[in-house]
């Protein structure tokens, strides 16, 4: 006990920011990824249809990352990264609880609402990482982003669970009910991220003041910053997203439908251990670390897709997960290493703009090469996913030349 209490009271007050944005990440991933965990079944019972589902879903997580382009260049022009920051939260936290009120046949309300809620986290996300990335320089890149998305995934499994264990309990009664339930319970965690970012704003209304401006080039004076973008967009295409996944699953018949939340879960748990991993061989290895993690999870739709076996299914969504681990922390540390302080805000929008518009675009093709055959999705799956490897070898080389 005493090596924890001297743990905490030397630990600087970088790394005690990192932590309490963790925290205010923790809370915020159950509300949402727990309110997406069960979208697929909710929006059917409002009325909305299959194509209504895909294009929402697929709408808003485009909507999601594409603002962030706009949002981090209003965040580096104004320097209101708190204000963009508060207001991101409160839009993306709102919108998950208001769907406990959603009326029968209201598909429509609720899809605004889901789509609302992505706009939420495109106001917010580069401002937050901006603020991340100046403690970041104290308590090491990769580390801080590591720790961030460790405690975010941690959210991200305990709210699906926490709401498998609601519907589990409330089995036999209206689904209506259950899940209006659901969403009204959301509305605890989605309190306490406000809470706690408040806090955070009063403990350290500065964060800027962590890190001393550098003599970084501006990102658009990088070559390398836009090699970086081929590279994460060649990435993102070959992604497949989890739903994708699912409906696989399902038509195999390889668990239960009630599991496949879980199956999403365990997903959860390994990216947040793999983005521990790699956050730590970021600080060591810098773009290696990024090789290393593109060479490790460019293959987990070949278990997926090309199997019938649940041991292998496993292996496939362990990489996968260790895929967004990489996407969460590396990927991001890597961005503070490729821009200045000056441009951050901006480097941040430009690089989740062009990784949401590939990974909407990929997604795309491949739930059109799966209908087809299985086989096109994986070749190309693991075709683009390898191109970005040679990408991030070039980069690490060039690295040494970097201020």
């Amino acid at each position: 006990m005493s090596c924890k209490i001297r743990f905490f009271i030397q630990a600087t007050p970088a790394f005690i920011f990192v932590v309490m944005m963790g925290i205010v990440s923790l809370f915020a991933d159950m509300t949402h990824e727990g309110a997406r965990s069960i979208y697929g079944a909710y929006l059917p019972l409002l009325g909305a249809s299959a194509t209504v589902l895909g294009f929402v879903t697929g709408f808003g997580e485009l909507v999601g990352y594409t603002l962030r382009l706009l949002t981090g260049l209003i965040a580096d022009r104004t320097r209101q990264y708190w204000g963009m920051t508060i207001l991101g939260y409160g839009v993306n936290l709102i919108a998950v609880p208001l769907l406990a009120l959603v009326p029968e046949n209201g598909w429509m309300l609720a899809c605004m609402l889901i789509i609302l809620e992505r706009t939420g986290k495109a106001i917010r996300q580069p401002a937050k990482n901006t603020l991340l990335s100046f403690a970041a320089s104290q308590v090491g890149v990769g580390k801080a982003f590591a720790l961030q998305e460790f405690l975010d995934q941690l959210g991200a499994f305990l709210g699906p669970v926490i709401l498998f264990g609601v519907l589990w309990c409330k089995e036999g009664a209206k689904p209506l009910t259950s899940f209006a339930l659901c969403f009204a319970l959301l509305a605890v965690p989605a309190l306490l991220t406000m809470l706690f970012l408040l806090f955070a704003r009063h403990k350290f209304p500065s964060p800027e003041n962590f890190e001393k401006p550098c003599s970084n080039a501006p990102f658009a004076a990088r070559k390398e910053f836009f090699l970086y973008l081929v590279a994460i967009g060649c990435f993102a295409l070959g992604f497949v997203d989890f739903p994708i996944i699912t409906m696989h699953i399902a038509k195999k018949g390889l668990v239960a439908e009630h599991t496949l939340p879980l199956l999403y879960a365990g997903a959860m748990i390994v990216d947040a251990f793999a983005a521990l991993f790699f956050g730590w061989l970021y600080d060591r290895l810098r773009f290696t670390a990024l090789v290393v993690a593109g060479s490790v999870a460019a293959f987990f739709a070949i278990f997926i897709f090309c199997t019938d076996s649940l041991p292998w299914l496993l292996v496939g969504i362990a990489l996968w997960g260790i895929g967004m681990g990489a996407q969460e922390s590396v990927l991001k540390a890597a961005v503070v290493t490729l821009s200045s302080v000056e441009n951050r805000a901006t480097s941040f929008g430009m690089v989740e703009s062009c990784f949401g518009l590939c990974w909407f675009v990929g997604s795309w093709l491949m739930g059109w090469l799966y209908d087809w055959n299985p086989l096109y999705l994986v070749v190309f799956s693991v075709g683009t996913q390898v191109c970005s490897v040679p990408l991030y070898v070039l980069l690490a080389k060039r690295h040494v030349f970097l201020p």
